[in-house]
């Protein structure tokens, strides 16, 4: 049984962690707000690129049609880009991703495919090292929610477009999370490469009303110049739906360990009370039995 001394320090213990966890959830909500209209903000533009791209790709079926549209001709290697963050204490937010891109690794492994990894944000390195270290090719750090813009999109972007021309793979996939509130997160598999999957699969195709348009320039040199925008604008667009859903999972999680640590520290009180009581009978009762034997 632990002594008064030491379930007093344990229950200042606790009440330091309680104020630490407690100004993290501040934290995390305040920076919750500035991320939610980030990520808010840049959906319409990521929907309306792809509508754009919808229609300019809706004609494009010539042999000259830009490699990023239409892809290798093959699936026979994968890029994973596993999107997490940086850091924990965000419940299972990470964890939720790392399984989902687990899931996926071990379905193409299934069927065959060459696999790579990239990881951006070394949360899910860490959580991927262990069973699939050896397909991971790097692992992109980002430090803080505020490195978040087009500058890191572009960056990434580029660095899968050159291992795209070099032959590293056929097709390229991001795993990240949807914000979708507070206190929902939903992990999604989007494709980067080959361009023509992605928009097939989220804008059905526009209708034209049996409108015919002619683009200066041509249609392949438009989309020589979209096409990676295109890979940049979903990065960016996944990564700041992946920090809207850190900070809403962080500061859930950070509400659950105040609140764990204030029913700990009624425990230690009442534990703390009960023993001090206990003392208080017994040096009474050894007073008066010593009164009486006088």
């Amino acid at each position: 049984m632990a002594s008064l001394k030491d379930l007093k320090n344990r229950i200042g213990s606790v009440k330091s962690t309680q104020k630490i966890t407690k100004a993290m959830q501040m934290v995390a909500a305040a920076k919750l707000r500035r991320a939610q209209e980030a990520a808010e903000a840049s959906r319409p533009y990521a929907e309306r690129m792809s509508a754009v791209m919808a229609n300019l790709s809706a004609s494009m079926d010539s042999p000259d049609a830009p490699r990023l549209l239409v892809g290798t001709g093959q699936q026979e290697s994968y890029l994973l880009v596993v999107a997490t963050a940086d850091r924990g204490l965000c419940g299972g937010f990470n964890t939720n991703i790392a399984r989902m891109a687990r899931e996926r690794i071990a379905q193409l492994l299934r069927d065959g495919k060459e696999v790579k990894i990239l990881c951006v944000g070394k949360k899910g390195a860490d959580q991927l090292k262990r069973l699939y270290g050896k397909l991971i090719m790097k692992v992109i750090e980002l430090r803080s929610a505020k490195n978040i813009d087009g500058t890191i999109a572009g960056d990434i972007g580029t660095q899968i477009r050159t291992l795209f021309e070099q032959g590293e793979f056929d097709v390229c996939q991001i795993i990240s999370s949807q914000f979708i509130s507070v206190i929902a997160q939903k992990p999604r598999v989007q494709t980067l490469i080959p361009a023509r999957e992605a928009i097939d699969s989220s804008v059905a195709r526009p209708d034209l009303k049996g409108a015919l348009y002619e683009y200066e320039p041509d249609e392949e040199s438009i989309l020589a110049t979209l096409l990676p925008r295109y890979v940049d604008t979903v990065i960016l667009s996944a990564l700041l739906e992946n920090v809207a859903g850190e900070m809403g999972a962080k500061m859930a999680a950070m509400d659950n360990a105040t609140r764990n640590a204030g029913e700990l520290i009624d425990k230690l009180n009442l534990e703390y009370n009960r023993q001090r009581q206990a003392k208080i009978t017994t040096e009474l009762t050894e007073i008066i039995s010593g009164a009486e034997a006088v």
